[in-house]
C-alpha cells in the first residue's frame, strides 16, 4: 500500500467517525427534548387536577361559596350550628355566646373548653372574629344577611336560610368542612333513631297511635302554642300528630286570654318555660283556671315539662337527639 493509499484510507475513517458522532449527538438531543416535551405534558394535568380536587364550590343560603380543601379554623354563629360541630368532634375556634347557661349549653360546654366567644348570635363581633383568622364561618341568613358581606371578607362563609332545621345544618356543614362521609353517618344514625322510638311507640299504643300533642310555652303576660320550629319538627318526625287547630303555617299561636285554654286541647302536653318568677306566676294562674282541667292531656296525666335548652334554644343534632330520649324515658322505652 502506498503512502497515499494510507493515508486516504485514514482520512476516510476519520471523516465516517466523525459523521456518526454528529449523528448520535443529534439523536441524543432529539431524546433529550422528547422526554422533556413528554414530560411537561404530564406535569400540566396533574396541576390542573389538584386544583379541581382543592375548591369546592358550596351553595347555600346567600349563594355560592368556593372553599379550598379541608377548614381547621371554623367559627359558628348560631346555637345549631356550634352544637352541630360537637357532633362532628370538631372544636370550632370561635362561638357565639347561647341565649342562656353562658358561656354555653350545659350539655355541650365541656366539649367546646377554650373556644372564644365571638359575640351574640343576633349580633356576631366582627373584629373579634377576624383576630381568630378563620378559614370557614358557618352562619344564617335568618340572622347575619347584613353583614353577610363582611364576614365574606374575612373567611369563607355559608349560610342556611334559617337556625333550627337541625338536619340541613349537618348537610350544609358537613360540605363546607370537606366532611361529607361524617354528616352521613349522623343523618343515618339519626333516621335510624326516629323509625326505632316511632316503632316502640306504635307497640306500646297500639290503636291509639299515633297520639296528638301540644308544645306550650308560658310568659310573663301570655301563654304560646308553637305550632311549627324545633320541637314540632321532631314530634312529626317521630310520628305524633297535632290537634287541626295548631296545623298551620304560623310558628306559634299567642293565647293572651285564660278563656282561650281550650286551643291548647291534645293527649299529650310538653311544656318549656323560663326559669322566671313572673313566668312562673302566669303558670300557676292559667293551670289553676278551671278549663285547664277539662284538657285532655291534663285529665290522662300526660303534661310534661321539659327542657327549654334541648326542646327549643338550642336547635342542633344532639339536642335533638336528647329530645328523643327524653320520649324514650317519659314513655317508659329501651333506647
Amino acid at each position: 500500500m502506498t503512502q497515499a493509499s494510507y493515508l486516504f484510507t485514514r482520512s476516510n475513517i476519520f471523516s465516517l467517525l466523525a459523521i456518526l458522532f454528529v449523528f448520535m449527538f443529534i439523536l441524543t438531543g432529539c431524546g433529550n427534548e422528547a422526554a422533556s416535551v413528554e414530560d411537561e405534558g404530564a406535569e400540566e394535568p396533574e396541576t390542573e387536577e389538584t386544583e379541581v380536587v382543592n375548591v369546592r364550590e358550596i351553595t347555600h343560603a346567600m349563594g355560592t361559596t368556593p372553599i379550598e380543601g379541608t377548614p381547621e379554623r371554623i367559627v359558628t354563629l348560631y346555637q345549631g350550628a356550634t352544637d352541630a360541630a360537637v357532633a362532628f368532634g370538631i372544636t370550632p375556634v370561635g362561638a357565639v355566646e347561647s341565649w342562656v347557661q353562658q358561656p354555653f349549653y350545659e350539655y355541650f360546654r365541656s366539649d367546646l373548653e377554650g373556644v372564644e366567644i365571638v359575640g351574640l348570635e343576633t349580633q356576631p363581633n366582627l373584629e373579634e372574629i377576624a383576630k381568630l383568622n378563620p378559614d370557614l364561618i358557618i352562619a344564617s341568613k335568618l340572622r347575619h344577611e347584613e353583614v353577610y358581606e363582611q364576614l365574606s371578607e374575612i373567611a369563607p362563609t355559608v349560610t342556611h336560610e334559617t337556625v333550627f332545621m337541625f338536619k340541613e345544618t349537618v348537610e350544609l356543614m358537613g360540605q363546607a368542612m370537606n366532611q361529607e362521609e361524617k354528616a352521613n353517618e349522623i343523618l343515618i344514625n339519626w333516621d335510624n333513631r326516629v323509625a326505632d322510638l316511632s316503632a316502640k311507640l306504635q307497640e306500646k299504643l297500639g290503636n291509639d297511635w299515633p297520639i296528638n300533642v301540644s308544645i306550650l310555652n308560658f310568659r310573663a303576660d301570655h301563654a304560646r302554642i308553637y305550632n311549627t320550629g324545633f320541637a314540632g319538627s321532631i314530634l312529626e318526625e317521630v310520628g305524633f300528630t297535632r290537634p287541626e287547630n295548631q296545623q298551620i303555617e304560623d310558628a306559634v299561636t299567642m293565647l293572651t286570654d285564660k278563656e282561650s285554654i281550650t286551643e291548647m286541647n291534645a293527649d299529650v302536653f310538653y311544656i318549656f318555660n323560663e326559669d322566671d318568677p313572673a313566668v312562673q306566676q302566669t303558670f300557676e294562674e292559667w293551670t289553676s283556671h278551671p278549663l285547664w282541667n277539662q284538657l285532655d292531656a291534663v285529665q290522662k296525666e300526660q303534661v310534661h315539662m321539659v327542657d327549654e335548652v334541648t326542646w327549643n334554644m338550642a336547635g342542633g343534632i344532639v339536642a335533638a337527639n336528647l329530645m328523643l330520649d327524653d320520649i324514650y324515658d317519659r314513655f317508659g322505652l329501651e333506647k
